[in-house]
């Protein structure tokens, strides 16, 4: 099946959260929370290491919603979710990515910003998404890699029952140009692990 055929909402709701795809005019909302939290992201992410322009988020969120609509990559943001299930505040980004449709595997990613931390609010986007990908995509595995320094990542994939497959030594470089060790977590979806692991 072509890929450009498959059937991928634009928007998921959780308790809190509304996951949905990037439009152009989100470009403020992304270049504020990026700014906000560079402290944070420049020591694990590679995209992060300087504030970027509103030219450079308006690019970069037509980027990802071209990249969506033609399911090469599936970026959303997340906002939180108002109590009449409007968008309010920008917090952060997720996903699935390195997609293989043939295989049906994806990477759950996440961020995020520094202003929204220590409310569950990651946790509760990659259950969600993580759920959303077994039932609605098909997925056969979905993995998590980070930095073996990044607790904070790993943890929110320990709570949400992830399985530790391996740290894998000396993998690529972090944005310092460091050798950097990295955790593979993932969930099948056959076995006892697996996608009955995200129905909990």
């Amino acid at each position: 099946m072509d890929a450009l055929l498959e059937e991928v909402p634009e928007r998921i709701e959780t308790e809190r959260l509304i996951l949905r795809m990037p439009r152009g005019d989100d470009a403020s909302a992304l270049n504020v929370a990026v700014s906000e939290s560079l402290l944070d992201l420049r020591v694990h992410m590679p995209w992060a290491q300087t504030a970027p322009t509103l030219a450079q988020s308006h690019a970069e969120c037509r980027r990802m919603q071209a990249q969506f609509l033609l399911r090469e990559d599936l970026a959303m943001f997340m906002f939180e979710r108002l109590a009449d299930g409007s968008e309010g505040g920008f917090v952060g980004g997720t996903g699935l990515h390195r997609i293989s449709w043939i295989v049906r595997r994806f990477e759950l990613g996440y961020w995020c910003r520094t202003g929204r931390q220590g409310r569950g609010y990651v946790s509760e986007a990659a259950l969600a998404l993580t759920r959303f990908a077994f039932e609605e995509l098909q997925a056969r595995r979905v993995e998590v890699r980070m930095d073996d320094a990044n607790e904070r990542s790993w943890r929110v994939a320990q709570r949400t029952g992830f399985m530790l497959e391996g740290v894998l030594r000396s993998d690529s470089l972090n944005p310092a140009g460091l050798a950097r060790d990295t955790r593979v977590y993932a969930l099948t979806g056959v076995g006892p692990v697996g996608a009955s692991a995200v129905h909990a």
